[in-house]
C-alpha cells in the first residue's frame, strides 16, 4: 500500500473517531455536517434508514432523550479503500421512552460494528450492526430462551 493510501484510511478513521466523540458523546449536533454529507444514509436494517443531515440530527437527539447519559467507545478500526469498519461500545441508562419502551432505569452496555463510506472527507453511508437483542433483553423487553 502506497503512503498517499495509507495517510487516507488514517485520515478516515480519525474522521469516524472525531464524530464519536463530538456527536455522539459530545451532544454537538452544529458540527454534524462536517462530518457527513448532506445526503448521509445510515441503514439500521433492510427495512429501516434514517437519511440526510436532519434525519441522523433526530435520530441522535431520540437515543439521547432516552439514554442521556450515554458514553461511546471505540474498541477497533480498520480502513481498507473507502470504508471504515467500527466495532464500539455504547453504556447508558435508560431515562426516557426508547422506541415505545417506557424508561426502566437499567444500565445498559450495547455493542455494535458500524461501516461507514467515506467520500471527499465525509460520511456518506453507514451500515450498522447493533445487538438488538442484547439491549431488549437489559431493558426486560424479551426473555433469554432460543
Amino acid at each position: 500500500m502506497s503512503d498517499k493510501q495509507n495517510n487516507l484510511q488514517e485520515q478516515n478513521k480519525e474522521l469516524i473517531r472525531r464524530a464519536v466523540e463530538e456527536i455522539w458523546n459530545g451532544g454537538d449536533y452544529s458540527s454534524l455536517d462536517q462530518f457527513v454529507s448532506r445526503d448521509f444514509v445510515v441503514h439500521l436494517s433492510p427495512d429501516e434508514r434514517v437519511n440526510g443531515l436532519e434525519g441522523v440530527e433526530q435520530f441522535y437527539t431520540e437515543f439521547r432523550k432516552a439514554f442521556p447519559d450515554l458514553h461511546f467507545r471505540i474498541q477497533d478500526q480498520i480502513a481498507e479503500g473507502d470504508r471504515v469498519v467500527t466495532s464500539w461500545i455504547a453504556q447508558g441508562t435508560h431515562q426516557g421512552e426508547f422506541k415505545g419502551i417506557p424508561p426502566t432505569g437499567n444500565f445498559v452496555t450495547v455493542t455494535a460494528v458500524d461501516i461507514d463510506k467515506i467520500v471527499d472527507g465525509k460520511a456518506v453511508e453507514c451500515w450498522t450492526k447493533i445487538d438488538e437483542l442484547g439491549l431488549l433483553k437489559q431493558l426486560g423487553v424479551t426473555s433469554t430462551g432460543f
